[in-house]
């Protein structure tokens, strides 16, 4: 599936298809700079603390890269 739209309301992130049908639910995370970071047909990147975590269309995460303090 292709990951047409992602929307970040609260804490947690939304992942819609092309179709507009919700594929998964990610939680964003409780800091000030935690969230969605940006997304692709295929991936979604959230910052949670230290972490960019980057997931694939199903929520599932692929990536994990550490930040700085």
């Amino acid at each position: 599936m292709v990951i047409a739209n992602v929307v970040q309301r609260g804490l947690f992130i939304y992942v819609y298809d092309e179709k507009s049908r919700q594929l998964c639910s990610i939680t964003a995370g409780h800091g000030p700079n935690d969230g969605l970071k940006g997304y692709s047909p295929s991936t979604v990147k959230v910052k949670r603390a230290y972490w960019t975590i980057t997931h694939n269309e199903k929520g599932r995460s692929t990536h994990q890269k550490t930040g700085q303090a």
